[in-house]
């Protein structure tokens, strides 16, 4: 019998640039799930703990705040992303035109 164990996203996140694009797609899709999950990932690719330490939150509040159920704070959410290297930044929402819409 073949043994198998569950596939770790987190471990293939291992450059800046990996961390950025999964990120960046997370936020893109405006899903606040995907958001969460994308960065509980890119934080357990990093140290849970020290992720944690650095954002001045407890290990276990960040893993509730990035769980699927959790809903985490604007204060949390700016302390994980300087703890992982990132600031948050606003962007503009692509706006259709005219053309667009008629064609």
């Amino acid at each position: 019998m073949v043994k198998t164990e569950p596939l770790d996203l987190a471990k293939y996140l291992d450059t800046p640039e990996a961390r950025l694009a999964l990120l960046n797609d997370a936020f893109a899709s405006g899903e606040a799930t995907y958001v969460g999950h994308a960065l509980g990932l890119i934080a357990r690719s990093r140290g849970m703990s020290d992720v944690a330490r650095k954002a001045g939150v407890s290990r276990e509040g960040l893993y509730k705040s990035l769980s699927d159920d959790g809903d985490p704070r604007l204060t949390t959410l700016l302390g994980v992303a300087g703890a992982l290297g990132f600031r948050l930044a606003a962007l503009p929402l692509e706006q259709k035109t005219s053309e667009d819409v008629s064609g």
